[in-house]
């Protein structure tokens, strides 16, 4: 609630008048100690007693750039928003010269571009001693007019930015603005008063001429218009060349921000790009693991069938390899290595012993039965 605006304030410039102020500078204001002590609940009225205590001014110092006394009461004005004429008396006020150097700069930020010259340029006539805090938190010694020109013709003043505001021979050109007037003009025309009753009269007379040749402009008025009009002329230029050195930082930093923000989407792109073909590679290295060992299962699996097969026909080789004969032998009267009448015998005694040629027929065909089963032969 302390650091909301004025509800019957009026926007300033289509905005919030605190938005004025930069929002880190807001922020560092809202957490200042002077302000939640000094500001809180000031008015229009009591904010004269607080500006008169001030005998410094400046925008931020120090490491973690505290904000000043001054400019924590330049925030609450513009919270405020105290009315026109207490600003003017502010401006007027020649006994306190930090009360008269917060109102220029209240009405540097809020006032038109009329109400700025017409209100500030009578302060160059001010020279008077003002103490300054610089951003390392030193104390420099500067003049209300400096101040005054700065705020003229900067575009930063106590870390602010200031508001633009048109020429002020455009607002001469287009009749809202009367020239200015220098205050030593009358100085001069003193001085030549002076110089023309001392002359004599032809003197006089020749001056007169001279006068009236010039259409009634004295060479000192002369002088001090051209001296005039060249100050305007540099200090537009300074404040042209300022407004140019801004907006090419302003574009350095904008191509930089630029490069940062291209340099961050590469990389992203870049790791994006990683990753998929760090998956890719995944993917296709499970596939050939999976493959691989789906192979070796399969290979297993067929040299386990072959073994098998090689062992059961190996059995069946062993129990069947009385009965077969090899080609080898064919013919020759061999078989497995033995001669053809011991072939013979040991058959016609296997015949004995299994009981097959027994005399009783039927004694014998059981015998062939048992010797098919593999049981011992009768005995009778």
């Amino acid at each position: 609630m302390a650091n909301r605006t004025d509800p019957a304030a009026k926007s300033i410039r289509g905005t919030n008048p605190q938005n004025l102020v930069e929002k880190i500078l807001r922020s560092k204001i809202y957490q200042n100690t002077y302000w939640k002590e000094q500001c809180f609940g000031l008015t229009a009225e009591t904010l004269v007693d607080k500006a008169m205590e001030i005998d410094h001014l400046g925008g931020t110092y120090g490491g973690n750039r505290k904000p000043t006394p001054f400019m924590c009461l330049v925030m609450k004005m513009l919270q405020i928003q105290p009315e026109k004429e207490i600003v003017i008396e502010f401006i007027k006020n020649e006994d306190y010269k930090y009360v008269r150097i917060l109102g220029a700069f209240y009405l540097r930020l809020t006032g038109s571009d009329i109400d700025v010259y017409r209100y500030l340029e009578p302060l160059y006539n001010d020279y008077r001693k003002l103490r300054q805090k610089s951003s390392d938190g030193q104390f420099t010694l500067t003049h209300v007019d400096e101040v005054i020109d700065e705020l003229l013709t900067k575009d930063y003043s106590c870390d602010i930015a200031l508001p633009r505001v048109k020429k002020r021979w455009t607002l001469e050109s287009l009749d809202s603005l009367e020239p200015r007037r220098s205050a030593l003009e009358e100085d001069f025309e003193e001085e030549e008063e002076k110089e023309d009753n001392d002359q004599p009269v032809d003197e006089i007379e020749d001056r007169a001429y001279e006068k009236d040749y010039y259409r009634g402009r004295s060479p000192a008025r002369e002088r001090d218009k051209d001296r005039r009009r060249d100050s305007h002329r540099y200090r537009d230029r300074d404040y042209d060349r300022d407004y140019d050195r801004e907006r090419g930082r302003g574009r350095d930093r904008e191509r930089d921000r630029d490069r940062e923000r291209d340099r961050d989407r590469y990389r992203l792109r870049d790791e994006k790009d990683y990753g998929r073909e760090r998956e890719g590679r995944e993917r296709e290295r499970r596939e050939r693991d999976r493959d691989r060992g789906r192979r070796r299962s399969h290979s297993r699996s067929r040299s386990r069938s072959r073994d098998r097969k090689e062992h059961d026909g190996g059995d069946y080789r062993k129990r069947h390899a009385r009965s077969t004969v090899s080609p080898r032998r064919h013919g020759d009267g061999l078989e497995d290595g033995e001669p053809k009448k011991k072939k013979e015998k040991r058959e016609k005694k296997e015949k004995k012993d299994d009981g097959t040629d027994h005399p009783d027929p039927e004694i014998a065909e059981a015998n062939k039965l048992r010797a098919a089963l593999g049981l011992k032969p009768l005995k009778v």
